[in-house]
């Protein structure tokens, strides 16, 4: 209940996401879904869909760079799709985006509300991924499968155990982890035969989520990016609370701190099932390098005659890069359709074929 209730994101919540660091953060990522649109031949349509989108900061810097890029995307038809179980985000989303212009939509069974953006792009709100309609997307998932539950299991002398919570009988009002007196449904089904941790956290509802886009790019093309603290497949016990961007006891007062637990990256490869290729995780400080956060960062500063501003923009570049901050801890990861990353095998002469154009972010950006 704790995203239905507060959500607590930024300076006076439980934690802050990168897009309220830095208005560059989501400027890379609308340019990335821009060069994806160009990579791929510039289709009429496409639907920028972000799944959990916090306070609509990431929705409204992307949406900036389409307007500051209006005469590129004059002849294609866009659209925001926002997936959002919060009533009280999605009103914080509208006010953000819309500026609070929105109808509740009771006629339209799959979008429960809808408006217009400021700078007059339709944006629709939905609860669940499947009533987004199909079409050629992009779709956004930043610090979203962190806050999925999970399962964690532990390998024991006796096998895979799972690991429980249970109330402590020497406490009360106490809750305490406790692994599981046998196998469980989910040891059976979640643990991979070729695991070799000790530990284990599994989110099946990221996997399923995976396998939807997976399935839906798979089909209608477009690509999913993904931003996340994780790791893959080499972490063990990640699993925690943070209350006033301090460490929580995740068992403590639950539904008053923001549980997060890493991605497991090589999970979510897998669970695309090879409908799609997948690039990376590469570390974040890496991809906006990519993305020539440099530059841009340049390009700011010399338009800025202001201290505090110059001040304000190196602190948020440092947040953002340095390894020891998330520069090191947020990764991305890319789905695309695989005729994005190789020709579909022809009997032409390879030699006739151009050269596929590659993926901003995830290769050394050269500058011409």
């Amino acid at each position: 209940g704790y995203y239905t209730r507060r959500g607590g994101i930024g300076e006076s919540g439980d934690f802050v996401t990168s897009p309220e660091i830095s208005q560059v953060f989501g400027e890379l990522i609308g340019i990335w879904y821009v060069s994806e649109w160009i990579a791929t031949g510039k289709p009429k349509a496409f639907q920028l869909v972000e799944l959990g989108p916090g306070r609509g900061t990431l929705t409204d810097d992307i949406l900036r760079v389409f307007n500051q890029l209006a005469s590129l995307l004059s002849k294609c038809d866009v659209s925001i799709h926002l997936v959002e179980v919060s009533p009280k985000l999605s009103e914080i989303q509208a006010l953000m985006l819309t500026g609070g212009k929105v109808q509740s939509n009771p006629e339209d069974k799959s979008a429960y509300m809808k408006g217009i953006s400021k700078t007059g792009i339709p944006i629709f709100w939905y609860r669940d991924i499947q009533d987004v309609p199909p079409g050629y997307s992009f779709y956004l998932a930043h610090e979203f499968f962190d806050a999925l539950p999970i399962h964690k299991f532990q390998r024991t002398e006796k096998g895979w155990r799972e690991v429980l919570v249970d109330i402590d009988p020497e406490v009360p009002d106490q809750l305490r982890f406790v692994l599981s007196p046998s196998s469980t449904p989910a040891t059976q089904n979640f643990i991979q035969p070729e695991e070799t941790r000790d530990h284990v956290e599994v989110c099946p509802e990221a996997g399923v989520i995976i396998q939807r886009l997976a399935c839906r790019i798979e089909k209608d093309g477009g690509a999913a990016l993904v931003a996340d603290y994780g790791h893959d497949g080499t972490k063990t016990d990640t699993f925690r609370g943070f209350q006033n961007h301090k460490l929580h006891d995740v068992l403590r007062a639950p539904g008053t701190a923001d549980l997060t637990a890493d991605v497991d990256f090589s999970y979510l490869r897998k669970m695309t099932q090879g409908r799609t290729a997948t690039l990376g995780p590469i570390k974040q400080w890496e991809f906006l390098k990519n993305m020539g956060i440099d530059l841009r960062l340049q390009v700011l500063l010399q338009n800025s005659r202001d201290p505090a501003t110059h001040e304000q923009l190196l602190h948020s570049y440092d947040m953002l890069m340095n390894p020891k901050k998330m520069g090191d801890r947020f990764n991305f990861f890319a789905l695309l359709p695989h005729h994005r990353l190789a020709h579909p095998d022809k009997k032409h002469k390879p030699e006739s074929k151009s050269p596929l154009p590659p993926v901003a972010g995830f290769g050394e950006l050269l500058l011409k």
